[in-house]
């Protein structure tokens, strides 16, 4: 039971990741910074296989998985929404922000000695990877906006 709290957090985050991408694609779609996007898509493509795996571990594990971001999804979207009216910086900035806070999420829960060695090895190998060089992407996007 508890793996699965903790599974379905993580879920919970990629899929507010998922639906924040997609808003700062749109955005960027529209004002034709199509610079970015290159750059962004495989980011929001990453969001969406990590949802994936999670999806499965929590099956694996005989519950069904959340299918929305709840409160959190919500709220990031409010606030991407505003950044991006605010600019590219500020949208690169938000997301960079989110990328730091679910790698901290993923930190975290490594540190917990309940955690399944299944789960534990994806975040280790994959998700936690993946968010690091996310990270590492958004600065290089940051500085070349500044």
């Amino acid at each position: 039971m508890h793996n699965i709290k903790t599974i379905d957090k993580l879920l919970k985050d990629e899929l507010a990741a998922t639906e924040t991408y997609k808003q700062a694609l749109d955005k960027l779609r529209e004002d034709a910074a199509l610079g970015e996007s290159e750059y962004l898509m495989p980011i929001y493509e990453a969001h969406k296989d990590a949802v994936s795996s999670l999806q499965a571990q929590i099956r694996q594990l005989g519950e069904t998985p959340s299918e929305g971001s709840g409160a959190w999804g919500t709220w990031v979207e409010i606030l991407q929404g505003g950044a991006n009216m605010l600019g590219k910086k500020a949208a690169l900035k938000v997301l960079q922000e989110g990328e730091k806070n679910g790698a901290e999420d993923y930190e975290k829960v490594l540190k917990d000695t309940e955690l399944s060695s299944n789960i534990r090895s994806l975040i280790e190998t994959k998700l936690l990877p993946a968010q690091q060089a996310h990270i590492r992407i958004l600065d290089r996007l940051l500085d070349a906006a500044a």
